[in-house]
């Protein structure tokens, strides 16, 4: 069985409308500006839900859904904040404090309840979070499957 590799740095916004997902790609540049992502994201107009997954490298990934009270962000690792300026961004749109040098923990941080009104309650997706020995599109992969757009997201992933 061959090793898998992860798949590059990517971007995509989920759409749910009208009972049906849609996954497509956004500009390359969200991946190294937390602003450039909300941006991008607020500009989706939907009557669903909709929100962005970003998979930095092999390290790390955030999920973005904007609101009219302000983005909701989860940090799959909080200490990629220690390498990564979005990663750093993400904790200071949180208010939250970036771990110590020292700390070889991994934790996510921000709201594990972002998708819990599309079927992945928080504990659910803590544990995803927690699966550090998966690469991160495959942890968004799973996060895929719960909410149930597997389909849509393994074509997106195809097509990269």
């Amino acid at each position: 069985m061959a090793v898998k590799e992860p798949v590059a740095s990517f971007a995509v916004v989920v759409v749910r409308e009208d009972g049906r997902w849609r996954c497509s790609a956004l500009d390359p540049a969200v991946l190294t500006s937390l602003d450039a992502a909300i941006t991008a994201l607020a500009k989706i107009r939907s009557t669903g839900a909709v929100f962005g997954m970003l998979a930095v490298e092999d390290e790390f990934f955030v999920i973005v859904r904007p609101s009219p009270r302000g983005p909701s962000l989860l940090l799959s690792d909080a200490a990629a904040a220690l390498d990564y300026d979005i990663a750093a961004d993400v904790l200071d749109l949180l208010r939250a404090d970036p771990p110590d040098e020292d700390d070889e923990s991994i934790w996510p941080e921000g709201d594990l309840d972002i998708l819990a009104d599309l079927g992945l309650p928080a504990p659910e997706l803590e544990v995803i979070a927690g699966e550090v020995e998966l690469f991160p599109d495959e942890q968004l992969q799973m996060i895929a499957q719960r909410c149930g757009f597997a389909d849509q997201f393994t074509a997106f992933l195809d097509e990269l």
